[in-house]
């Protein structure tokens, strides 16, 4: 079963990625160690079900002429930089075979008896009826402190006790122990979960009798990466994600890791400082590196190595990164040798990421240009 790499679906916030080049870490890793599996171009993916994104469309002045789709995929083509749309498309959390899928594997998990629909209590907001979950606190749609008791059917996920809902075998890089605090989620989230939410856009659960309210987006994240890994016929997609944003989604997401022996994993990678650009821009006037090896410095190489420095890339460690980088660029021989791109496509499927602090295994992996990934320009002479 083929291994795929998917980004953990990037929410659609107000940026472009020339901006925030940091919110295209988990692209651009996923889509580098695709090409050196010789996978072909995958969807980037991107979480639309937010709430900041109901009240960004509330408040806009074209509301009533744009519809929240629209709106949603208008903002994801503005990342890009012109002419830099992803070759393997886009797909977000909402598509139609994305929410189909979902409604398939809930459908499929409610008859099993893993996911229930049963009345629960919740609050909701005294002057919006937001759903504030079943502990009363402000309204985060509309900022009301008050809030008051409901009971209404609701899709629940009812864990036995002791059940976890992260475990080590849930992270896709064996050799590397998971980090503790991720594992201690299983034993910080409440025994039910609550998995509809009201929001103004989402994958609708109406066929399923909840009128008003949609899949938990944390749980619909997964399901975008396993649809885009069915489109691939992969049986083993991998999402690309942060510690924090793993702590966040993995418990929602833990009943729609698996579908059909399809089963996702997740591959940590760290943040990487890219805020600095003019630190930056000084370290690569001193070492002599040209501007597109500058980009492929930061768009290929840190993005692969944010995969195995998973707590993060420190300012303080980019200058000697850059030194080996440079160095292994030198490197690069004229004919990759055989043997090591075999072992360097095992080491990528198995998500053992050391190669890359080996001089010799990244010379021969790197690519001949930058890919720009809607950040910047390719460079003079590139075809």
């Amino acid at each position: 079963m083929n291994v795929l790499y998917l980004n953990g679906p990037v929410q659609n916030g107000p940026f472009t990625i020339a901006e925030r080049p940091g919110k295209a870490a988990g692209i651009r890793a996923a889509e580098a160690l695709n090409a050196l599996l010789g996978t072909g171009p995958v969807p980037h993916l991107w979480n639309t079900v937010t709430l900041a994104g109901d009240l960004r469309h509330r408040d806009a002045p074209d509301r009533d002429t744009v519809d929240r789709q629209e709106r949603e995929e208008r903002a994801i083509a503005a990342k890009y930089a012109p002419g830099a749309a992803p070759a393997g498309g886009i797909l977000t959390d909402t598509a139609p075979f994305v929410a189909a899928l979902a409604l398939e594997m809930t459908e499929r998990l409610l008859q099993e008896g893993a996911l229930a629909l049963t009345p629960t209590a919740v609050h909701l907001c005294a002057r919006c009826d937001h759903m504030t979950d079943s502990v009363a606190h402000a309204c985060r749609a509309c900022g009301h402190q008050g809030s008051r008791p409901h009971t209404r059917r609701l899709l629940v996920w009812d864990r036995a006790p002791g059940t976890p809902v992260l475990a080590r075998d849930d992270f896709h890089a064996h050799h590397a122990r998971p980090p503790g605090h991720l594992l201690a989620i299983a034993h910080n989230v409440p025994e039910r979960l609550i998995l509809s939410r009201t929001r103004d856009h989402g994958i609708s659960l109406a066929p399923l009798g909840l009128d008003g309210l949609v899949l938990d987006p944390r749980a619909g994240v997964h399901v975008a990466v396993l649809a885009a890994a069915v489109r691939s016929n992969a049986g083993r997609p991998v999402m690309t994600v942060t510690e924090n944003a793993a702590a966040n989604v993995a418990a929602y997401g833990a009943p729609f890791r698996r579908h059909n022996g399809t089963r996702l994993r997740y591959a940590l990678h760290g943040r990487i400082p890219y805020d600095d650009t003019a630190a930056l821009q000084r370290l690569c006037e001193v070492h002599h590196v040209s501007p597109a090896l500058r980009e492929l410095f930061l768009s290929w190489f840190l993005p692969l190595c944010s995969l195995h420095i998973r707590a993060g890339i420190t300012p303080a460690q980019l200058p000697a990164l850059l030194k080996f980088w440079r160095r292994a660029h030198l490197a690069r021989p004229d004919t990759p040798g055989r043997d090591v791109l075999a072992e360097l496509r095992r080491s990528v499927a198995a998500g053992d990421m050391r190669w890359v602090m080996d001089i010799r295994t990244l010379s021969q992996a790197i690519p001949e240009y930058p890919i720009p990934h809607g950040s910047a320009e390719e460079p003079e002479g590139a075809s």
